[in-house]
């Protein structure tokens, strides 16, 4: 069995940003304005016009209220309402810097913030959009503007070299910064769906094996009542001999006694195996990992389990969940890019416990071997991609899983090539394809030999 978060994750999630948040940082942005303003003219003894300079900072604070008021606390923002939301504050942080100066005014570089919350928060587009509006509300600050004027009439200028540098240091600051931001938000996101598929799978195999557990033990539990049951109607059917009717009655309750039996042998078969052996022989659980795969047209060897020299008995390691998912997952990977083989190999040697899972396939593309593991790894395929495996789409999330869920159990994993994928066919080994080696401290993975089973405990309900 196979699991597929990607309809249980929002991919395509939007309503990313809260409200609140815009209003915060707009009541923070209105405080700096009015400080910078009221410091400007009373301390610093520029002539400003300061209607218009009240009327723009008025503008946001009334924006604010409004905000607060109509809309519930909790509102998220759809990517429509957002932008509109950043161009709002990107027109009237413009509209102040034309009425102070434009890029003489030191506080211009504050037009970054809006173009850098979008790469965080929203769509490459819209992002994209702010952008350019940004740039072109800079490039008209710096061509039309009201001039600075000091206490006395003189107009504060700087020299058109150094304002075309303060105008081009900004245009690269957007682009840099928005770039900058939104590929890290981008990897966070990434990262975050990625763990929760991991959960999600840990949760489902966790699940299947406390089920397969109650069905075991109940199978268990109740085959002494079952036997009893069949006991006393079989008695039942030999003494009721002259009563036709009744010892149908007794008769059926038999044969149904029996088919609850064998339901509840068949459901319990899969969970003895799943729980009620919490150890296990290192060769049963990769065969047990590989079992899924043994029917889609490829041939898995299962290579005998090398161990140190001398006398020494096959070792046992913990079943857990997330171990036997894990490599589940690296076989189906190893299959799905085979040509014909699987090469699945155990080994114990000093303080390791080692797997190593081979294939005859391609290997991994050479440029992308540092970044396997990582989620969402997509690369355009090839030709004999499409042909091997038309419905493929490939994220990248199948590995992450199982290289998350393999580490938790303590383990290292490395991903590398058999051969070099550019020989000839002719120059190729068996073994060419990728090779995933994963590794364990042996205190980590084995079973301790002196602990058993332990004794079913009754079901009591």
């Amino acid at each position: 069995m196979t699991f597929d978060p990607a309809p249980h994750l929002g991919f395509q999630r939007t309503d990313w940003v809260r409200l609140r948040t815009l209003i915060v940082l707009r009541w923070m942005a209105i405080a700096g304005q009015l400080l910078a303003i009221v410091v400007a003219d009373r301390l610093v003894g520029l002539q400003l016009p300061l209607g218009l300079c009240y009327l723009a900072v008025g503008a946001s604070v009334i924006a604010n209220l409004v905000a607060t008021f109509i809309f519930p606390e909790n509102k998220r923002l759809s990517e429509r309402e957002a932008m509109l939301t950043l161009l709002f504050d990107l027109s009237q942080l413009s509209f102040l810097l034309y009425l102070t100066g434009g890029l003489t005014n030191p506080f211009a570089l504050l037009i970054l913030a809006p173009v850098t919350i979008s790469a965080s928060a929203l769509h490459l587009r819209t992002t994209v959009m702010l952008g350019v509006v940004a740039v072109a509300l800079v490039t008209v600050a710096a061509l039309a503007k009201v001039p600075l004027r000091m206490e006395d009439g003189t107009v504060l200028s700087v020299p058109p070299l150094f304002e075309f540098g303060f105008w081009l240091s900004i245009v690269i600051g957007l682009v840099f910064l928005g770039v900058y931001s939104r590929r890290v938000a981008t990897e966070i996101r990434t990262m975050s769906d990625a763990l929760l598929a991991t959960q999600m799978a840990l949760a489902r195999e966790q699940k299947l094996t406390d089920l397969g557990g109650v069905v075991a033990a109940a199978a268990h539990e109740l085959g002494t009542p079952l036997a009893t049951i069949k006991l006393v109607s079989a008695e039942l059917i030999d003494e009721l001999a002259d009563q036709p009717d009744l010892q149908d009655d007794a008769r059926l309750i038999r044969d149904q006694a029996d088919r609850c039996r064998d339901i509840l042998r068949s459901m319990g078969r899969s969970g003895k195996d799943d729980l009620h052996l919490r150890k296990a022989p290192l060769s049963a659980v990769l065969a047990e990992a590989a079992e899924p795969h043994r029917s889609r047209g490829k041939t898995l060897k299962f290579g005998n389990i090398l161990l140190p020299t001398g006398p020494s008995r096959a070792p046992e390691i913990l079943r857990r969940p997330e171990l036997i998912h894990g490599l589940r997952n690296l076989i189906q990977n190893a299959v799905d890019f085979s040509r014909s083989t699987v090469w699945i190999d155990g080994e114990v040697s000093g303080s390791k416990v080692t797997v190593r899972i081979v294939d005859d396939g391609d290997g991994f593309p050479p440029q992308m071997i540092g970044r396997i593991g990582d989620p969402f790894l997509k690369s355009r395929k090839s030709v004999q991609d499409v042909q091997s495996r038309p419905a493929y789409e490939g994220m990248g999330l199948g590995l992450f899983i199982a290289k998350t869920l393999l580490e938790r159990t303590g383990a290292e994993l490395t991903f590398a090539n058999a051969a070099d994928p550019f020989l000839s066919s002719d120059e190729r080994p068996e073994r060419c394809g990728a090779v995933v080696e994963v590794s364990w401290p042996q205190s980590a993975i084995l079973a301790d030999p002196d602990i058993g089973i332990g004794a079913n405990s009754p079901i009591i309900g």
